[in-house]
């Protein structure tokens, strides 16, 4: 049985322009120890789908359909202090921009030892420090580092600090939103080592949002491809990958570099994002589609399976 469902969600921003649709019917399942990325453009509605099950939507949002189930629970139906009793303690987050989510004012330990204690009233400061203590190690800290403050930490540093805060009560899923933005080729390897080796240990399922398709492909077993908050594409990583089927899909992985000197053609894609407002109601890429038909333009597409395991959101997938 998956330990996280989610089912035809939809999620809006109300604007002065109207109703934004970030998030249109996505559906997906996560199994426990397993990882599954989200890549796309920004403003794809990748991070929406990440504060969607961490229950920390902006006031101006709204969850218009689906469900989330997570343990068999529907967290959408669950009060504010019913998602404050699973936050952190089941499901933690790794935000947009970490290594500023420390405060500049108190020792790195001490933060790390309030998110412990805020979430098990029985235990002493004694033993959240000894935590702390474990998880640093894990994370790759050295231990007498506890006490330094942000501001004594490099930026790879104050990443797996926050990545010791995330595990800090022991959750059964990680949400890591662009972990790995702003830090160096060598750091951010380190970063996705750590991530797939506590992973591993301790039997923790893994969201990966990211812009970065071959970071995604580095530690993930599924992938979904999003676009104009659709997910246009979704199965393993070597289905996607190694098959890919649609056209969004396709121009992804054509557009970054690789070490072998005879592939040196980037493809990308004009156009615009399409308005979230007003959309169309045909396929929201076909104005970027260099394959689009008619059609598409009025015609919703529909969901293709290719394999057991891969299907894409394309009609001309078939």
């Amino acid at each position: 049985m998956a330990l996280l469902t989610v089912k035809n969600l939809s999620v809006g921003y109300h604007t002065r322009k109207g109703f934004l649709k970030s998030v249109q019917g996505v559906s997906f399942a996560l199994d426990q120890g397993k990882s599954l990325g989200f890549v796309g453009e920004s403003g794809c509605g990748k991070t929406t789908i990440g504060m969607a099950l961490m229950g920390l939507l902006p006031n101006n949002a709204s969850v218009t359909n689906g469900e989330i189930l997570f343990e068999d629970q529907d967290l959408l139906k669950m009060s504010k202090k019913e998602i404050q009793q699973i936050r952190w303690k089941k499901i933690a987050m790794i935000f947009q921009a970490a290594m500023n989510a420390l405060n500049p004012v108190h020792r790195v330990s001490d933060q790390i030892a309030e998110a412990i204690l805020a979430h098990d009233a029985d235990i002493s400061i004694k033993t959240a420090m000894k935590q702390v203590e474990s998880l640093f190690q894990l994370v790759g800290i050295p231990p007498d580092r506890m006490n330094d403050y942000p501001h004594h930490y490099s930026g790879g540093m104050k990443q797996r600090a926050i990545i010791a805060m995330a595990l800090a009560c022991h959750p059964s899923l990680i949400i890591a939103d662009e972990p790995t933005t702003a830090l160096d080729v060598i750091v951010q390897d380190q970063i996705l080592s750590a991530i797939k080796d506590f992973q591993n240990k301790l039997n923790i399922s893994v969201i990966f949002i990211s812009h970065d398709i071959a970071v995604v492909a580095d530690v993930c077993d599924t992938i979904g491809i999003m676009f104009a908050g659709q997910l246009v594409e979704y199965g393993r990583i070597e289905d996607v990958f190694y098959s890919p089927m649609h056209p969004y899909t396709q121009s992804l992985l054509s557009s970054y570099l690789t070490l072998n000197k005879d592939v040196v053609q980037l493809n990308a894609y004009l156009g615009k994002t399409p308005d979230l407002i007003n959309p169309m109601t045909g396929c929201l890429f076909c104005e970027r589609c260099t394959v689009a038909e008619a059609t598409c333009s009025f015609r919703a597409p529909e969901w293709v399976k290719i394999s057991p395991t891969h299907k894409a959101l394309c009609s001309r997938c078939k």
